[in-house]
C-alpha cells in the first residue's frame, strides 16, 4: 500500500477488490430506499441492523451505493443515463429524492451538438515563442484556430516528443468530420475493419469517419500531425470490448454516411487546382464524406497567378507544409512560412502571392465543392 508519509514507498495496487461504493446520506432510511428501488430500479444487496435498519447497500445499472442515516455527506446529485432524458411527466429532466438528492436524467448516447459556424480570419505562425499546451498522454498541442469558428471547428498541430509505444486505448469520436494529416515522422495506427496496423508517414492522411473504433499504437520521436475536427468539443468514448485489429475487414463500410480513407502521399495523383498556376493531390476524402469536406495538398505548377477569388465555404483552412507564401485577404497581406496556417472566412477575397517554388499547402475545406466567386 502507498503511505503518503513514507517517502520510500511506491504506489501499489490494492488487491482483492470486489467493488466500490459511493455514499449517500439520509435522515430516514425507508423513504429514500423505496424511492431508489421504485424509481431507479436499484436492488437491495444488504441492509442492517435487522431490528432497526439504518444502512442499506444497493446496486444496479453500474452503480454501487451505500445509503445510511448519519453518513458523511456524499452524493448530492445522481446522473442517470437513459434512452429518453425527457420522459418525466413534468417535462423536466430532474426529480428530487426524499433525502434531497437531485436525480438528473442524461442521454446515454448523447447526440452531436453542432454549434452554428461563426467565421473569422485566423492566422498562426510557428517560431521559438509559439505556445504548446501539454495535452492527453503528454502530447504537445498548438492551437491553430483559437476562436473555433464559434465552436464549430478545432484545428491542432500536435507533437509527440518521445518515440515508442503510445498509451492509447480503443476509442471512437462522435463527430461530424475528422481528419488526421501526418506532418513529420511516422505514427502507427489501427482501425476497425481496416486490416492490420499500418504507419502514417509524412504527407499521408486519414479520414476518421464518425464512430469508427481506432487506436494509436506507436510513433517515431518528434512525430507531428495536423488534426482538424468538427465540432470543436466532441465526445470521445472508450470501447472496452472491441479488440483491434478486428478479424473481418470492411474497407468501404458505412460509418454514419462516411467511409474510412487512407491516403498515401507517395501514390498521390495530381491534377489542376481551382487557381491557375497550382495543382493539387486527390485524397478521395470528398467522395468518402459525400461532399461534406475536402482535403488536398496544393503546390505551384506552371505560370504564377495573383488572381483573387472568394467562395461560399463554411471552412477554408491552409497549413504551410514547406516553402513560403504571402496570402492577401481583402487587401491585407499575411506572410506565412513552414508550419504557419491561415483560415479564411467564406466570401472573403484572397490570393496567393510571392510564393516559393517549394511551396506546399495542406488545404481543408467544408464543403468539398463550393461556389467560386471571381
Amino acid at each position: 500500500m502507498y503511505d503518503p508519509n513514507d517517502s520510500s514507498s511506491t504506489r501499489q495496487p490494492v488487491s482483492g477488490i470486489r467493488g466500490c461504493q459511493v455514499l449517500m446520506s439520509c435522515d430516514e432510511l425507508n423513504p429514500t430506499l423505496e424511492f431508489l428501488k421504485s424509481t431507479l430500479g436499484l436492488r437491495i444487496d444488504a441492509i442492517f441492523p435487522a431490528d432497526n435498519p439504518s444502512t442499506a447497500m444497493l446496486s444496479g445499472h453500474g452503480l454501487s451505493l451505500r445509503l445510511g442515516v448519519g453518513l458523511p455527506n456524499g452524493v448530492q446529485e445522481l446522473r442517470v443515463l437513459c434512452d429518453d432524458p425527457y420522459q418525466l411527466s413534468s417535462g423536466t429532466r430532474e426529480i428530487v429524492a426524499p433525502n434531497g438528492v437531485r436525480i438528473r436524467l442524461e442521454a446515454a448516447d448523447p447526440p452531436i451538438r453542432q454549434p452554428e459556424t461563426r467565421q473569422a480570419l485566423a492566422v498562426s505562425h510557428s517560431d521559438q515563442d509559439t505556445h504548446w499546451n501539454v495535452g492527453r498522454a503528454g502530447l504537445r498541442y498548438r492551437d491553430l484556430l483559437p476562436a473555433r469558428h464559434g465552436g464549430a471547428f478545432i484545428a491542432s498541430h500536435i507533437r509527440i516528443l518521445d518515440g515508442g509505444p503510445v498509451p492509447d486505448y480503443t476509442h471512437f469520436h462522435k463527430v461530424r468530420f475528422q481528419t488526421i494529416f501526418c506532418r513529420k515522422g511516422w505514427v502507427r495506427v489501427v482501425y476497425e475493419g481496416q486490416g492490420e496496423p499500418f504507419e502514417l508517414h509524412a504527407g499521408d492522411c486519414v479520414l476518421q469517419p464518425p464512430t469508427i473504433r481506432h487506436r494509436v499504437l506507436a510513433s517515431s520521436a518528434g512525430a507531428e500531425v495536423v488534426e482538424l475536427s468538427s465540432p470543436a468539443e466532441h465526445v470521445t468514448i472508450v470501447d472496452h470490448e472491441m479488440v483491434l485489429p478486428t478479424p473481418a475487414t470492411h474497407p468501404v463500410r458505412d460509418f454514419n454516411g462516411q467511409h474510412f480513407v487512407r491516403h498515401v502521399a507517395k501514390t498521390a495523383k495530381w491534377g489542376p487546382w481551382r487557381i491557375d498556376g497550382f495543382e493539387s493531390s486527390n485524397t478521395d476524402i470528398g467522395e468518402a464524406t459525400q461532399g461534406i469536406a475536402g482535403v488536398r495538398v496544393v503546390r505551384p505548377a506552371g505560370e504564377a497567378s495573383s488572381r483573387t477569388q472568394a467562395h461560399n465555404t463554411e471552412l477554408c483552412f491552409f497549413f504551410v507544409l514547406s516553402g513560403t507564401v504571402d496570402v492577401v485577404v481583402e487587401g491585407d497581406r499575411y506572410a506565412l512560412a513552414s508550419d504557419g496556417s491561415i483560415t479564411i472566412p467564406g466570401n472573403s477575397r484572397y490570393a496567393f502571392e510571392r510564393y516559393s517554388e517549394d511551396l506546399q499547402l495542406l488545404e481543408i475545406t467544408l464543403p468539398d465543392k463550393f461556389l467560386i466567386v471571381d
